[in-house]
């Protein structure tokens, strides 16, 4: 065999390179993806929101609606509490959720970037040593010549008329090494691959946003769980109180009893009041230690690992501005939204891969090397060799198969088209639903604030009839859990508002474009 001669190796290289070149730069075909447009009529309501008046108790400061505002990235940082804070932060930091989060975002993008492979040509190496024993019988299936003269062949031995015993040829043995460089390349002439790669850079934008949608869900979840605790305490301390009003009642009563004054059934309605009050109380304790194994949960922590924070309403701080974006940018705010679009994106290229795969597929093959019995021979005279392979395979029938599969990826992307304005429609009904609770909640609140109002006016008369003994000192006791009823429904109320503000934050989309940690690549 001769040498490759230098002219044919540079028309490789420049096929090669003239190939890769041509196979990006030709069509993709199926349809391209365009950004859905944000509805051009939303709104939250029908009608305009009602004003938010304001109720005189704590945790019932009036609250303004901004629109057009921003959403700050910690805006948990809104209700003043450093203790919050700091346990909100530590959640981000620790919590599981995030972690997983983050490697299938890395995953994903580790998926973008081996598919992009396929733009370049794949090149191989390969080494091969032989070692054989060609039976004399094969005759001139031997290799014969090399390029340093040696002869590899069968022996020949005497025939039996020449004196020999009998005609026959002796086997011969001998090493072959084989080195050998392999090229080749898959023109993308209708853009299968980079439809592929369009879909996976979609599924990896797709895992950034869930990455996002951990965050904020994450960040609301700990404000949430801190309301809850401050919430229960507080429900907690009005029923002790409750119970320790009918205790003295009960008390009085007995010796009232003993004096005259009460009747058997006075006293055990009295006890069944009593043991109505004591029978609330676990509930709300359970509640409380829950919250807590919530909140260690979420910070990252097993349940017998504490975390300092505790909260209670005196640490909470009702933020006074609430933001309100337009509607046209909840489709770019939402996480849940920009992820659905990614999910169409991805749909969309998947078509198109599926279109592609039907038309004829281009692959040119280029492979050299040398072969001899010794390895510094391999590329002697005789040694080199070299193919070029260039390969058109046009699917002529399977079956239907790429057929139904193009049809399914249509379906997988009007489906996804749908799931895309279903999660549009639940964006905008999530931030109207929001809005909603913020204005009965505050009614809610303003009644209950009412309610706790009266039944401390009334506690007031009847502890001043009580001094003057125009009352008896058991309608005092009534008063007084009437009271702490009261302050139980008005604590009620004011987690409501609080639990609200969280909503409105979250969702708004949490604010995550504002956090450097969740938008640099």
């Amino acid at each position: 065999m001769k040498k490759i001669s230098p002219n044919l190796r540079s028309h490789t290289i420049k096929m090669l390179a003239l190939a890769a070149a041509l196979g990006p730069a030709g069509c993709a075909v199926g349809p391209d993806f365009k950004k859905p447009a944000a509805p051009s009529s939303a709104g939250y309501s029908p009608t305009p929101l009602p004003d938010q008046n304001r109720p005189l108790v704590a945790g019932g400061e009036a609250q303004r609606l901004v629109p057009g505002q921003n959403v700050p990235g910690d805006w948990w940082q809104a209700f003043n509490c450093p203790a919050l804070n700091t346990l909100v932060e530590r959640a981000l930091r620790k919590n599981d959720s995030i972690t997983a989060a983050k490697a299938s975002l890395r995953q994903a993008q580790e998926l973008v970037s081996a598919q992009q492979g396929g733009y370049y040509p794949s090149v191989d190496a390969s080494y091969n040593f032989e070692r054989q024993q060609l039976a004399g019988n094969l005759g001139g299936n031997s290799p014969g010549i090399q390029g340093n003269g040696s002869v590899i062949s069968t022996t020949q031995g005497t025939p039996a008329a020449d004196g020999g015993t009998a005609p026959f040829n002796g086997p011969v043995t001998f090493n072959f090494h084989t080195l050998q460089l392999s090229v080749g390349y898959t023109l993308d002439v209708f853009g299968e691959n980079r439809r592929q790669v369009e879909s996976l850079a979609a599924q990896a934008a797709m895992q950034r946003y869930e990455l996002a949608a951990a965050y904020v869900t994450l960040a609301a979840n700990v404000v949430g769980a801190a309301i809850q605790e401050a919430a229960t305490r507080a429900q907690i301390d009005s029923t002790e109180k409750i119970i320790a009003a009918n205790t003295r009642g009960l008390a009085a009563l007995k010796n009232q009893r003993q004096a005259g004054y009460a009747s058997d059934l006075d006293v055990a309605t009295q006890e069944a009041a009593l043991a109505q009050a004591q029978q609330t109380l676990p509930p709300l304790q359970k509640q409380l230690e829950q919250t807590r194994d919530l909140i260690r949960m979420l910070a990252g922590n097993l349940p017998n690992e504490d975390v300092a924070e505790t909260f209670d309403f005196s640490m909470l701080h009702l933020p006074a501005d609430l933001p309100l974006s337009l509607p046209s940018l909840i489709i770019r705010q939402r996480p849940d939204v920009l992820a659905a679009e990614e999910q169409l994106r991805s749909a969309n290229a998947q078509l198109g891969a599926a279109i592609a795969n039907r038309l004829p597929q281009f692959t040119l093959t280029a492979t050299g090397g040398g072969t001899a019995t010794r390895i510094n021979q391999m590329f002697s005279n005789g040694g080199p060799f070299w193919t070029l392979v260039g390969n058109v395979d046009q699917p002529l029938f399977d079956g239907f198969t790429l057929l139904h599969r193009q049809r399914a990826a249509r379906q997988a992307l009007l489906q996804a088209a749908a799931q895309y304005r279903s999660t549009v429609v639940g964006a905008y009904q999530n931030v109207a639903d929001t809005l909603h609770a913020l204005v009965a909640d505050t009614k809610a609140l303003k009644a209950a604030a009412a309610a706790e109002h009266t039944a401390a006016v009334s506690l007031a008369l009847t502890q001043r009839q009580f001094q003057v003994g125009y009352a008896g000192y058991l309608p005092l006791l009534n008063s007084e859990a009437a009271h702490e009823q009261a302050e139980i429904a008005v604590v009620q109320a004011q987690a409501g508002r609080y639990a609200d503000t969280v909503a409105l934050f979250q969702s708004l989309g949490g604010g995550w474009w504002a956090r450097p940690d969740l938008t640099k690549n």
